[in-house]
């Protein structure tokens, strides 16, 4: 699927763009991409399961990975120190994160739609 293809420089570019707006990009924007990417990864793994049911699941381990950053055992911190492991289970826990998680549970409920009808 093409757009899981753009979904990863997209989400990589948010955690390195300087500019107007940085900020809210690095810390927030990723978020939002991160439910899509991986909505839309599990919905091809799982095609007989119901997006809705997907886009959930996601939410909810998404919003598990943020709460888990509050907990700082070795393992994890090794993990974290890493670009990649900062990236997957983030590196910090931020309440704002969680509304962001929220829409792009919306945008990937959405979009599984809309590709399911061949839009």
């Amino acid at each position: 699927m093409l757009i899981l293809a753009l979904l990863v420089p997209a989400g990589l570019w948010t955690k390195t763009y300087e500019g107007p707006g940085d900020s809210w990009v690095n810390n927030s924007l990723g978020g939002v991409l991160y439910v899509i990417f991986w909505s839309l990864f599990f919905s091809l793994v799982f095609p007989r399961v119901r997006h809705g049911k997907v886009a959930l699941v996601v939410l909810f381990v998404t919003c598990a990975l943020e709460v888990l950053q509050r907990w700082h055992p070795p393992v994890l911190e090794s993990v974290r120190s890493t670009f990649i492991g900062a990236t997957l289970l983030g590196n910090s826990f931020a309440w704002w994160d969680f509304p962001h998680y929220g829409a792009g549970f919306l945008a990937s409920w959405g979009l599984l739609y809309l590709l399911s009808k061949g839009a």
